[in-house]
């Protein structure tokens, strides 16, 4: 079969939209989790004969969306399959300021999101197809954040050192297996979204490195949402994907 399944979270805005709207080019089928549906998306999607679906849910709450994404994608038929694809892509940043001045729900929601939702999707996805036996990637959307410490961002830096942690955990499980799934955790580089404006809108008192941020806008040192999208699928359909579970769109092939 030449048909593949993709699920992506985190579609409706952002890279995570780009994405969406670039996966409906070829004749795959997409599965998008967020917060909210994207009438745009569902109309392009109608244009081109392309099947989608949009899942409204809270990913704070990601055990039970991994529960019904198990129980969905044990309906479907992998004999009608070429692959099958997991994108973890939606994130949120609490809000910005010295952890001594967090609040304990607003963290616990960013860890949530970034986090618990990702490992609960994954292991979803994994044990629903496990048997399926054909080719299946898990690419979880990181952050240089997640390998570099910065002011302020505790709870984000937090969250994508974790993920791509348990990515590397997840692909030694999987390098055990006959044909287990291929993962990474890719950094995406920087890219001009509603997440940059928070960090350059940020109170100088809080956030140390706003001035950075900001310049990196000035000098038109960002990626659109757009670019990065291609450069992070392009990444995916490389042959070497996964050969190293933690990695960056920059990464020679």
């Amino acid at each position: 079969m030449t048909a593949h399944l993709y699920i992506l979270t985190g579609a409706s805005r952002g890279m995570g939209l780009a994405m969406a709207e670039q996966l409906l080019q070829s004749d795959n089928t997409l599965l998008c989790i967020s917060r909210r549906r994207n009438d745009a998306l569902a109309e392009h999607a109608q244009a081109r004969g392309v099947k989608l679906l949009q899942w409204q849910a809270d990913l704070a709450d990601g055990a039970s969306v991994a529960q019904r994404l198990r129980d969905w994608l044990a309906q479907q038929n992998p004999a009608e399959l070429a692959s099958v694809t997991l994108i973890n892509n939606a994130g949120v940043i609490a809000r910005i300021s010295p952890l001594g001045h967090a609040d304990p729900a607003d963290l616990a929601n960013a860890l949530r999101v970034g986090l618990e939702a990702p490992m609960q999707l994954c292991a979803a996805f994994i044990g629903a197809t496990d048997h399926w036996g054909l080719a299946r990637k898990v690419l979880n959307i990181s952050s240089g954040l997640g390998r570099r410490a910065m002011a302020s961002q505790s709870a984000y830096c937090a969250a994508k050192a974790g993920m791509d942690h348990f990515s590397r955990c997840l692909a030694l499980d999987e390098a055990l297996k006959p044909q287990g799934a291929r993962v990474c955790s890719l950094a995406p580089g920087v890219i001009d979204t509603d997440m940059q404006v928070q960090l350059r809108g940020a109170p100088g008192q809080d956030f140390p490195d706003r001035g950075n941020f900001q310049q990196l806008k000035d000098l038109g040192m960002l990626s659109s949402p757009q670019d990065a999208a291609a450069k992070v699928l392009a990444y995916l359909n490389r042959p070497d994907f996964g050969s190293n579970p933690v990695a960056d769109v920059r990464d020679p092939a």
